[in-house]
């Protein structure tokens, strides 16, 4: 891939025409004053699926009002509407849905949020889990240090970041939340169960907010990534098994993971984001891109829709005192460079290959404006074979795993995160999915240090207090096949590789 010139991430409020970075505020729609055209025909209706739809609207209740009139004009029907933000979340089997509520006076952006029908994995980890044996626990409980967690000695990542240091100063406030967003949280495991918040947890599938007990719970014990990435957070020093990164905080759960297919639909996490604001959550972690496109262009008038909605909901989360931090992606793309070949989109039917330009089309919610954007390193601290990466894009970086980066001081000698898994169980996994959670911890560490500090200002922290590597003075090949396959731009204070840096939560509690 061409690595031609960079590009920061408020190149999305440009072609947006409605100003995302303000999406909140709401300038005039450009619709015309008629309302929905007529409704598909009978038959029409018969034979076409049934698509979910956002619909982007003026938050004034008339307005809000007047469309969902139209919608039902349109052969839709309301799941949920978020007024504060102005999305409406809507079904219909009408093809021509989209096309007509565009034309609504007073609707912004309208689009289908799948490719594919409503039936009764976009997730950034890479590879599949390795569960931790019975006799591997046992060896690494009798190997434990006195005042460690009996499967601390291969947690690399919690002493590459000072995060085992930092539990002795501050582990954390209980009056601290991170909420986890993804495909569900098992609450019942022994190194979650302590740190817990039921309040703040919920199932946003389907775009609507389920806080039954249990409804954040993973739908499968195969959806072990949320759990995962709760015990990175916050896995409590109790004796049991792992420790988090800042096991004094809260963790909630917010699952938004498709039940059958296990991907994030737009309606889902913009669900996630206004509960998180909503619930006083202070930090949400997002291990993932919202599905089906691994890049929304702004051309398109679905897609457009989607980012639209999305940014939307993570901007009021900001608003309300909620830093977001998100995933950099797996696919060891520049976001920085002039084009990215997508072959993955749409992943709900059938990938059609694309060549994109990222400061056109973007990875949701990684390239949001004010979303903290996280990189993956390895025990080296060099960049993970697959992160992806940019300069001007990512902000920081955190401990992911890399299978090429193999730990000398650990029992396993496994180079990827070891955390909890569903079930009780534990396992190792890898991806930048490993590394916003570690940074979302470290997020957590700073909130407790300065509980009164916004968003804005614990983001500052984050970057300031990170320890940056700078570029690899060598060619980047973590693999040794002789290729080059990644170039890092940039000088030792901020580059495409590490942001600012890898995070420090020695220094988050200390300073």
């Amino acid at each position: 891939m061409a690595h031609l010139r960079s590009r920061r991430r408020i190149a999305l409020t440009v072609p947006l025409g409605i100003a995302l970075a303000a999406s909140v505020g709401f300038a005039p729609g450009v619709a015309t004053a008629v309302p929905a055209d007529a409704p598909a025909t009978a038959s029409a209706k018969a034979e076409a699926p049934k698509l979910a739809y956002v619909v982007n609207t003026r938050t004034d209740s008339k307005t809000i009002a007047y469309v969902k009139k139209a919608i039902a004009r349109a052969d839709g029907s309301v799941v949920v509407a978020y007024p504060k933000i102005g999305v409406i979340v809507a079904h219909s089997a009408n093809p021509d849905f989209g096309k007509q509520l565009r034309k609504v006076k007073g609707v912004q952006s309208a689009g289908a949020t799948r490719t594919s029908p409503l039936t009764a994995a976009g997730t950034t980890e890479e590879g599949a889990p390795t569960l931790l044996s019975k006799a591997e626990a046992k060896s690494l409980k009798a190997q434990a240090d006195a005042g460690a967690e009996p499967l601390e000695a291969d947690q690399w990542d919690l002493r590459a970041i000072g995060a085992d240091k930092a539990a002795k100063i501050n582990p954390g406030s209980k009056k601290v939340t991170v909420g986890v967003i993804d495909t569900g949280v098992d609450d019942t495991h022994p190194d979650l169960a302590p740190s817990f918040s039921a309040s703040q947890s919920a199932s946003c599938v389907g775009g609507k907010a389920d806080t039954s007990p249990g409804a954040w719970r993973p739908e499968k014990p195969d959806h072990y990534h949320g759990t995962h990435v709760a015990g990175e957070i916050a896995a409590a020093r109790n004796g049991v098994g792992v420790a988090g990164v800042a096991p004094g905080v809260k963790v909630a759960g917010i699952k938004v993971a498709d039940p059958v297919s296990e991907l994030f639909y737009p309606e889902s996490v913009v669900c996630a984001f206004v509960f998180a604001a909503d619930k006083g959550i202070e930090v949400t972690n997002n291990s993932y891109y919202v599905d089906p496109w691994l890049y929304n262009c702004m051309d398109d008038p679905d897609q457009r829709a989607i980012v639209d909605a999305v940014n939307r909901a993570q901007l009021y989360a900001q608003k309300k005192g909620t830093l977001n931090l998100a995933s950099a992606g797996n696919s060891n793309h520049d976001l920085a460079s002039d084009e990215i070949l997508d072959d993955s989109s749409p992943d709900d039917s059938t990938p059609v290959p694309r060549t994109i330009d990222p400061s056109e089309c973007f990875d949701l919610p990684t390239q949001l404006p004010g979303v903290v954007t996280v990189s993956a390193t390895g025990v080296k601290d060099l960049k993970s074979y697959y992160s992806t990466y940019g300069k001007g894009v990512i902000d920081i970086a955190a401990p992911g795993g890399d299978k090429y980066q193999i730990p000398a001081d650990t029992p396993s000698k496994n180079g990827r995160i070891l955390s909890t898994m569903p079930g009780n169980q534990y396992g190792w996994l890898q991806g930048t999915s490993m590394a916003s959670p570690h940074a979302a911890g470290v997020a957590a560490l700073l909130k407790s240090t300065h509980p009164k500090a916004s968003p804005a200002e614990i983001q500052r922290l984050l970057k300031k207090q990170a320890d940056n590597p700078g570029c690899p003075t060598e060619p980047y090949d973590p693999d040794g096949d002789g290729k080059v396959d990644a170039v890092c731009e940039g000088g030792k204070n901020k580059n495409g590789f590490y942001g600012s840096g890898i995070v420090d939560a020695l220094d988050a509690v200390k300073k």
